[in-house]
């Protein structure tokens, strides 16, 4: 029987296969429809990893949507992002997960069981919604958040509130301060937010830095920094927590 796992995530819904050698993934957005879009995952992955569409497959979901989609077995996020992480980076006693609405510190156990964690839920603040928020009111995509020229002056975000951080960033932009300066500071209050929940849960050791805000080395780098910590941002790391439940529902590792 072959596994897959599903993190139906507020944003995207994010898809793993283990094919015996390595994992396929896939992305697709959550939209309103978060049955559908984890549907949709299962089916992409079936037809990426070539499963012949009538094969049966053992379906681990997670993710805030996992309670609506017809699963095999349902596992709380915060343990298959644990898992997750530990098979992406071993070392790491540490994940920061940073998506679209929420962000997460987990610390582990060297066998990659969850030892502590940690969630900032209540508030944008911090996450991908907050800077595509950011990015809407600078006339700009995420995608330029990703490729800020280096030795660009940071200009200081002083308010980590959305509401304030918009009328914030259209004084500057009144001012003339460059877009670039502006992302930067953005990036930097959204790394100094991760700092201030990773300061709370772990001190030291490597961090596996996780979820879609991983993409963007700026971000990385200026975690790294700011930790004084090695930080990682694997190939997969958007897909860590459809990872960690296809392992978790292939026995691989125990989840709860």
């Amino acid at each position: 029987m072959l596994n897959v796992g599903v993190d139906i995530g507020s944003t995207a819904t994010k898809g793993a296969l283990w094919n015996g050698r390595s994992f396929i993934c896939c992305i697709t957005p959550t939209g309103w429809a978060p049955r559908e879009s984890a549907a949709r995952a299962v089916a992409q992955i079936k037809r990426r990893g070539r499963i012949p569409h009538d094969h049966d497959v053992r379906v681990t979901a997670t993710g805030y949507g996992r309670n609506v989609f017809s699963a095999d077995r349902r596992v709380t996020e915060i343990t298959c992002h644990a898992a997750g992480a530990h098979y992406l980076v071993p070392t790491a006693r540490t994940v920061l997960d940073i998506g679209g609405q929420d962000s997460k510190v987990i610390s582990l156990y060297p066998d990659g069981r969850v030892a502590d964690f940690m969630m900032n839920d209540k508030c944008a603040a911090g996450t991908g919604r907050f800077l595509q928020n950011m990015a809407a009111h600078l006339g700009c995509t995420l995608a330029d958040f990703c490729g800020i020229p280096e030795g660009t002056p940071l200009q200081p975000i002083s308010s980590m509130c959305t509401v304030f951080a918009e009328s914030e960033v259209i004084g500057l932009l009144a001012r003339g301060v460059p877009k670039e300066s502006i992302c930067l500071g953005l990036l930097d209050s959204v790394a100094q937010r991760a700092v201030n929940l990773l300061s709370r849960i772990s001190e030291s050791g490597d961090i596996c830095f996780t979820g879609g805000c991983a993409q963007n080395e700026t971000l990385r780098a200026l975690i790294e920094k700011k930790t004084g910590r090695r930080v990682t941002s694997p190939k997969l790391a958007q897909y860590a927590g459809a990872i960690g439940a296809a392992i978790i529902g292939g026995g691989m590792q125990r989840g709860d």
